[in-house]
C-alpha cells in the first residue's frame, strides 16, 4: 500500500491529466463527458463528484476489476515486483497445497486434451465437432469457451494422463477418472461426451460438464465433475469468466438454465449471461453475481416447468437484495432454440420487449389459477406479500404494493398492513434463529482466547450524503479534521497568575476537546460518525490515520470523507505570472480553525434555542414553562458569548 502510487494504478485504466496537486479524468464507473473523477496522489485516494464513488487504490481495483481484497493486493504486488511472503506452512499444509496445485494442473491438461481431440482427431471431428456445429455454434465461440470431446473409449484419457506423469490419486480426486474399488480397474468418467470446461473467475479450469451424444436410455444426459478441493458446483456459475466484463459494463446479468443456452446467448451478442452448474440456484452463486451487478433477469422456458423453476428462484434472489426481472420464451422455446431460429437481432429485441418485473409476473401467473375462489385469492395475497417482504429497499416495496393492489383489486392499506406483519414475523424468526445459534455456540465455546477476529454483525449501509446538503459549519469542521487532523497548532495560553506558556496541540485535539467541553454533537449523522472516529482515537491515545476512511465499509461515510479530502481547486498559472498571491488554508489555519469552531457552536446554540421555543409552545403547565424560560435565558447568554467570539451582533 505504501509503494503503490494511486495515480499510476488508476492511470492503467483511466486517462488522467494533471491539474494542480491532483489528477483528473472521466469516471470509469459512469458515463460522463466532462471529467469529474479526481485522484489525489498525496492522500492516496480517488473521488468522483459525479456518481460519488470514492476510496483508495485497493478500493478502486475491487470496484473496477471486481477483485476480492486479497486479489487486489496480489495485483499490486505483481505490478510493483513485491514478493508476498506467505505464512510458514506445516508439512500437512504444504502437502495439501501441492495437491490443490496438482488438481489445477491436471484439469487444465484435460481441457487442452479434449479441445485437441475435438479438432485434431477423426472421431472428435466426426462426432464432437459435428454436434457443436449442428447446434449452430461457430468455431470462434467453441474455442472461446474451450469446448472439447472425450473419445468413446474406456480409458483413453486416463492412459494419456498417466503417460504425462499424473497420478491415479489426482485423476480420481478431480473425477476425471473413476477407479473401481473391487477390481482396481479405471475408466474415463466422461467417455463419449462433448466437454464443457468450467472456469473460475480468473480463468482457471476447475471441472467439467459432459453431455452424452448416444441414445443410451440408462446413461445420464449430463455428467458433472464431483466436488473436490478446487470444484464446488454450488459456488460456481457457468460462463461467468467469459461474462464478467459484460455484466459489469451493462450492469445486468441474464440467468439461464443450460450451458448451451449460455454459449448461444454469447454468440448472439448477449454476453452478460451465466448459468448455474447443474444445481439449483444457491446463495453463493447469487453473491458471485452481486459482485458485478445487483440486477438479474431470469430467462426460462415458457412451459409450466420453466415457470415453476422461475418462481422457485425468485425468493432467494430477493432475499440477497437483488433486483429481479424475468423473460419467458414462447412455449416450446428456450434461449438457445430462439437464438438459433430467429437470430441475434430478434433475440435482443425479444429480451428488451418481454422483460417483466418478477413480483408482478408472479402475481399475474398465480392469479390465472385463482378465478373467483376467495380462499385461493387470500393464499395468493399472502404468497405475494411473502416475496415483497424479502425486498430490502423500502421504496421498491412501496411500489410493488401499489402495483399488486391494482392487479389483485385489494386496497393498498390492507396489503401494506399484511406486509408489515410479515416483515415483523420474519425479523422475529431471524432473531430467534440467531439467538439459538449464539446459545449453541456458547455451549460449545472453548474458554481460552479465540485465535481469530470477533465477528461483528453487519448493519444496513447508510445512504450516500451529498456534501451540499450538510450545514456549512459542520461540513467545514469535518473537512478540517480530515485534512489537518495531525497538523500542530501553537497557541499562547495565559495562566491565572498572568504568566504565558506556549502550548502545542493538533487540530484534531483542539476540535475534540472543545466539542466535548460544551457537549456538542453534529446534526448530520454521517458527520457525527466521522467525528466519532477522531474522538475515539484521541481518547484512546492512538495516532489519527485519515486513510482509514478510504476503505471504510459505510458508503455514505467513505464518499463524504473522500469528497472533503480531495481539493478540486487549483491556482491558475496566469495568477502566478501576474504576482497575485492566493493564500491557502494552512497560511491562516489557526484563525480558520477558531472561526469554524465558533460558527459550529453558534449553529448548535441556535438549534437548541429553536427546540426550546417548540417546547415552550407545548408546555403542559406553568412550572414547566418557567423552567423553559430560564433555559432560554441561559441559551441566549451562551449565544451572545459565542457571537462576541465571532464579532457578531446578535439580535434578541
Amino acid at each position: 500500500m505504501d509503494t503503490a502510487r494511486i495515480e499510476e494504478v488508476i492511470g492503467d485504466f483511466v486517462s488522467l491529466k494533471k491539474r494542480g496537486a491532483n489528477h483528473i479524468g472521466c469516471c470509469p464507473f459512469h458515463n460522463e463527458k466532462t471529467p469529474s473523477f479526481y485522484v489525489s496522489p498525496s492522500k492516496g485516494i480517488f473521488k468522483c463528484f459525479g456518481c460519488g464513488e470514492a476510496g483508495d487504490v485497493v478500493g478502486f481495483l475491487k470496484k473496477h476489476e471486481h477483485f476480492t481484497y486479497p486479489e487486489a493486493l496480489q495485483y499490486l504486488a505483481r505490478k510493483y515486483n513485491i514478493e508476498i511472503h506467505e505464512e510458514e506452512m506445516t508439512d500437512e499444509q504444504r502437502e495439501r497445497q501441492n495437491e490443490r496445485d496438482a488438481l489445477f494442473h491436471v484439469s487444465e491438461f484435460a481441457q487442452k486434451y479434449f479441445a485437441d481431440i475435438l479438432y485434431n482427431n477423426e472421431m472428435g471431428r466426426a462426432v464432437g465437432l459435428s454436434y457443436f456445429h449442428g447446434r449452430g455454434l461457430s468455431d470462434e465461440v467453441i474455442r472461446n469457451f474451450g469446448l472439447g470431446y472425450c473419445l468413446d473409449d474406456w480409458s483413453n484419457f486416463t492412459e494419456h494422463a498417466r503417460r504425462n506423469g499424473y497420478s491415479d490419486n489426482v485423476l480420481e480426486k478431480t473425477g476425471l477418472t473413476i477407479i473401481k474399488e473391487d477390481t482396481g480397474k479405471s475408466y474415463d468418467r466422461f467417455r463419449g461426451r462433448v466437454m464443457f470446461p468450467i472456469y473460475s473467475i480468473s480463468g482457471r479450469v476447475l471441472g467439467f460438464s459432459g453431455r452424452i451424444l448416444s441414445s443410451e436410455k440408462q446413461a445420464a444426459k449430463y455428467v458433472n465433475s464431483p466436488d473436490s478441493d478446487i470444484y464446488n458446483k454450488s459456488r460456481i456459475l457457468y460462463g461467468l469468466f467469459q461474462a464478467r466484463s459484460a455484466i459489469a459494463k451493462q450492469n445486468k446479468c441474464y440467468l439461464v438454465e443450460g450451458n448451451i443456452d449460455v454459449i448461444s446467448m454469447h454468440q448472439s451478442g448477449v454476453e452478460n449471461t451465466v448459468a448455474s452448474c447443474g444445481t439449483s440456484l444457491t446463495v453463493e452463486q447469487i453473491r458471485l453475481i452481486k459482485r458485478y451487478t445487483p440486477n438479474v433477469t431470469v430467462l426460462y422456458d415458457g412451459d409450466s416447468a420453466g415457470i415453476k423453476a422461475a418462481l422457485r428462484a425468485v425468493n432467494l434472489l430477493f432475499s440477497e437484495g437483488m433486483h429481479v426481472r424475468v423473460v419467458l420464451f414462447p412455449d416450446g422455446e428456450d434461449p438457445d432454440s430462439y437464438a438459433q431460429k430467429y437470430g441475434s437481432t430478434q433475440l435482443q429485441d425479444y429480451l428488451a420487449s418481454h422483460e417483466d418485473n418478477f413480483v408482478i409476473f408472479k402475481t399475474k401467473v398465480l392469479l390465472d389459477g385463482v378465478k373467483n375462489d376467495p380462499i385461493r385469492k387470500a393464499e395468493l395475497v399472502k404468497d405475494t406479500i411473502q416475496t415483497i417482504a424479502l425486498v430490502p429497499d423500502l421504496i421498491e416495496r412501496t411500489e410493488y404494493i401499489a402495483q399488486c393492489s391494482r392487479l389483485l383489486s385489494v386496497p393498498e392499506e390492507a396489503l401494506a398492513s399484511e406486509l408489515a406483519k410479515t416483515i415483523n414475523r420474519n425479523r422475529q424468526k431471524s432473531y430467534e434463529q440467531a439467538r439459538n445459534e449464539n446459545r449453541e455456540e456458547a455451549l460449545h465455546a472453548e474458554t481460552d482466547t479465540p485465535s481469530g477476529p470477533i465477528a461483528v454483525p453487519q448493519t444496513a449501509a447508510k445512504p450516500s450524503i451529498s456534501p451540499a446538503s450538510i450545514n456549512s459549519s459542520e461540513k467545514h469542521l469535518v473537512s478540517l479534521l480530515l485534512n489537518y487532523a495531525n497538523h500542530p497548532i501553537e497557541q499562547v495560553i495565559k495562566n491565572d497568575d498572568g504568566t504565558s506558556v506556549l502550548s502545542t496541540h493538533t487540530v484534531a485535539e483542539i476540535i475534540v476537546s472543545d466539542l466535548q467541553y460544551y457537549g456538542l454533537t453534529f446534526s448530520d449523522p454521517t458527520c457525527q460518525t466521522i467525528y466519532d472516529y477522531f474522538s475515539r482515537t484521541i481518547e484512546q491515545g492512538e495516532n489519527v490515520d485519515t486513510s482509514h476512511f478510504a476503505a471504510v465499509d459505510d458508503d455514505g461515510v467513505r464518499n463524504l470523507a473522500m469528497s472533503l479530502m480531495v481539493d478540486t481547486t487549483s491556482v491558475s498559472e496566469l495568477w502566478r505570472k501576474k504576482g497575485i498571491i492566493v493564500h491557502s488554508i494552512e497560511d491562516n489555519l489557526l484563525t480558520d480553525l477558531i472561526e469554524t469552531i465558533n460558527s459550529f457552536k453558534m449553529k448548535c446554540i441556535n438549534d437548541q434555542i429553536a427546540e426550546n421555543a417548540k417546547e415552550m409552545i407545548n408546555a403542559k403547565d406553568d412550572d414547566e414553562l418557567l423552567m423553559l424560560i430560564a433555559r432560554k435565558k441561559q441559551l441566549i447568554e451562551k449565544r451572545n458569548e459565542f457571537g462576541a467570539a465571532l464579532h457578531r451582533v446578535i439580535s434578541q
